[in-house]
Parts: structure tokens; sequence; C-alpha cells
């Protein structure tokens, strides 16, 4: 989908507007916090339909595919998948049991540290996770082509202060 022209640009709805308040928020922060919450909703939804279409992956699933993806050949230690995650989860290796399941993962146990379980994507993972590529990279370009380069690069930098803050 083409960029959006500054010309073509419609006025976004307020958050207030958007949520069907009357009254005034709290604080800034507050409005700051829900205007967050919407557009993640937003932003989520495309992609978790996307996902459910192809073999029920959640999103979480779909975190863990890419990021073993990026750690061939050699794969990642349970604990080290649970601390890259976008979505953090607490039950790190009962989402591993069900993509074990799928064959989407295989696990192994460490020789050298029998306590450890190293993880690494399946072929079968590799290529849901190509056939996703091209509809993922589609809806990421679709959801900030309200945006130019610059604003996007712009959001990128505030929502990275936010994080750390």
């Amino acid at each position: 989908m083409p960029p959006v022209s500054n010309s073509n640009r419609q006025s976004a709805p307020t958050v207030r507007e958007a949520i069907q308040q009357t009254r005034p928020f709290r604080s800034l922060g507050q409005e700051a916090v829900i205007a967050l919450a919407l557009t993640a909703e937003v932003v989520r939804w495309p992609f978790q339909d996307l996902l459910a279409r192809h073999g029920g992956l959640t999103a979480q699933q779909f975190n863990v595919l890419r990021i073993l993806r990026g750690s061939r050949p050699d794969g990642l230690p349970t604990l080290d998948i649970a601390d890259r995650m976008i979505e953090r989860t607490p039950g790190v290796s009962r989402l591993l049991d069900r993509m074990e399941n799928k064959d989407l993962v295989a696990r192994e146990r460490s020789a050298e540290d029998r306590r450890q379980v190293w993880c690494k994507i399946t072929k079968k993972g590799l290529k849901l996770l190509a056939e996703l590529d091209a509809p993922i990279d589609e809806i990421d370009e679709r959801i900030f082509a309200a945006l130019t380069r610059k604003e996007t690069k712009t959001l990128i930098a505030l929502l990275n202060r936010v994080r750390v803050s």
C-alpha cells in the first residue's frame, strides 16, 4: 500500500472521542497511556488475525519462532528465549511444550549442564515463518502508512524513551 500523502490525511479522532468519554482525563499522562493502549490494540489485531489463520499460532509463539530463527544454527537456552520475548509470559516451558507438539521447535538437554535445555527452530517452523514474512511486512507498512518516514523514526525514538524511563 502506498504511503498516504500529507494532503490526503484525515484528522484522527481524539482519545476522548475514540472511547466516547465526556469528562477530561485526570492528567496528560493518563490520556497518553490510554492513547498508547488503544493504538496497541489497533496494531495487534491484524497480526493476531493473520497468525490465527496459520495453524492457530499465537503472538508469543510467533515471537519465539522469530527469536529462534535469529539464533540459528545454535539455538538458545529456554531462559534466554524468555529474556528476549516482547510480551513476557511466565509459562515459557508450557509455551515451548505446545510449540514442540506442533513440531515448530525441538528441545534438547545440554550435555554440559543437564539443568539447561536448548531450543531450536525446526524446518516446519522455518517454513511457517517464510510463509508469514511477506504478509507481516505488508501489515507493518499498512499500519504506518499514515506517517512519514521521519514521523515513524520520531515515534520509535519517543517510544524508546518512554520504555526505558
